[in-house]
């Protein structure tokens, strides 16, 4: 089909572009800008008035469960959920059952997801054989097979030789490699963030060690090696500034942190609610704030909803049994529109940190709004509310936002052109 998106305030970060001019497309692309070419006749036309119009979000990471998982939610349900979000590009992590290692699985989800349609998806392979941290995956075969990154997730080597090895070839074919940085023995048995909130709870903590040291060592191996990196969920003031650090030594590192940890803090546990145990976990007031002045300067340029469904059964449980990780992403948007809200972020940077930024770090082919490019876009109403869960899509219900009142409201999603979701 062809759309003309009449009078929308059209953001694009790549540009710079931001002002009121109408969007025309046409073959999946982005026709043009402005004035519609003389022979272009538009099969709908949509009034774009008080609606902005940004390049789709690009989430990092999004755990779609499939293949293995399917209790928890599916490739369908969830790319679902993330249009709704205005998600039109996700990166799915490797936590699959069988672990996504191989090229078999990495083709079952692609397949999956272009007959869902709902929106674009781009697999994130395992740096090593099962997560196991023993040996290499095969990391040309998954390559070729359509991953765009690598990770271990918070799985630890078993030595820091191996994983010297396994960055120094990852680097010689230019592959990138995320890291989550949690040292696995200083996190052990930890639920929450080790302070004065776990101390009262009697819960057992987590020490900013946790990250700041893993993260110390494997910024060095960056450095030796000379792999392309991206950290992945930061949580804490220290990580940061060590970013920051690396970043102005000129090493090849970019970084993202989940929405929530801009949003909450370690106090939201204060009644054991299960809804808040993620894993790394939620931290200080002082750190939450140096997390969103990393975002605003830069130092963090993509927000990332680090969805996790999951079953009912998962959250019901004593707090320390209960499976860690929040339903977001078809959230992504309002909850983020919250940050421009309370004034910390104006909207050019937020949607620059929601699209051209996590595209950047993975080099992924979305996050512009250009004549040309892929017609992903989404189109809002900043002035309207979305109440959260009140059209829910994931299968994961597992939200501590539900019944909040959000500022921001998706209209449409569009993917290739094609309306994949439409509020």
């Amino acid at each position: 089909m062809k759309f003309s998106i009449l009078g929308a305030r059209v953001i694009d970060p790549v540009s710079g572009l931001d002002q009121v001019i109408d969007v025309h497309l046409e073959a999946g692309k982005i026709l043009a800008l402005g004035a519609a070419p003389a022979d272009f006749s538009p099969s709908q036309t949509i009034d774009g008035k008080g609606l902005v119009a940004a390049p789709g979000l690009v989430d990092l990471n999004v755990s779609l469960r499939e293949p293995g998982y399917s209790r928890k939610g599916s490739i369908a349900s969830e790319t679902r959920a993330a249009a709704a979000g205005g998600v039109t590009s996700l990166c799915c992590p490797p936590r699959t059952k069988p672990v996504l290692d191989t090229s078999a699985v990495a083709e079952l989800i692609l397949d999956r997801a272009r007959e869902a349609g709902h929106s674009k998806v781009f697999p994130i392979g395992a740096l090593s054989k099962g997560l196991e941290g023993e040996q290499l995956a095969e990391l040309i075969a998954l390559r070729d097979a359509g991953c765009v990154a690598f990770t271990n997730g918070l799985t630890n080597f078993k030595s820091n030789r191996t994983l010297c090895r396994a960055l120094e070839y990852a680097a010689t074919f230019d592959l990138t490699v995320i890291f989550n940085s949690q040292d696995h023995d200083l996190a052990a048995g930890g639920l929450a963030h080790d302070g004065p909130t776990a101390a009262f709870l009697g819960l057992p903590g987590i020490p900013e060690t946790a990250e700041t040291v893993a993260l110390a060592r494997d910024l060095l191996l960056v450095e030796q090696s000379g792999v392309r990196a991206h950290f992945t969920q930061l949580t804490s003031a220290r990580g940061v500034a060590l970013i920051a650090q690396a970043q102005a030594r000129g090493l090849p590192v970019t970084a993202d942190v989940a929405l929530y940890q801009l949003i909450l803090t370690d106090e939201a546990l204060i009644d054991f609610s299960s809804l808040y145990h993620v894993q790394p976990p939620l931290r200080t007031r002082a750190d939450r704030d140096a997390l969103r002045e990393a975002v605003k300067s830069g130092v963090v340029q993509a927000i990332s909803s680090h969805h996790q469904p999951h079953e009912r059964d998962a959250k019901l449980a004593p707090f320390g049994a209960t499976e860690p990780g929040i339903s977001s992403v078809e959230l992504l948007l309002p909850l983020a529109m919250t940050l421009v809200e309370d004034g910390l972020l104006d909207l050019p940077t937020l949607l620059s940190r929601l699209s051209a930024g996590p595209a950047a770090a993975l080099r992924l082919p979305a996050g512009r709004l250009t004549a040309g490019a892929a017609a992903d876009l989404v189109l809002f109403d900043p002035a309207a509310s979305t109440v959260a869960g009140e059209k829910w899509l994931s299968k994961g219900e597992n939200c501590p936002f539900l019944g909040h009142c959000l500022p921001s409201a998706v209209k449409y999603t569009f993917v290739d052109g094609r309306v994949s979701y439409n509020g």
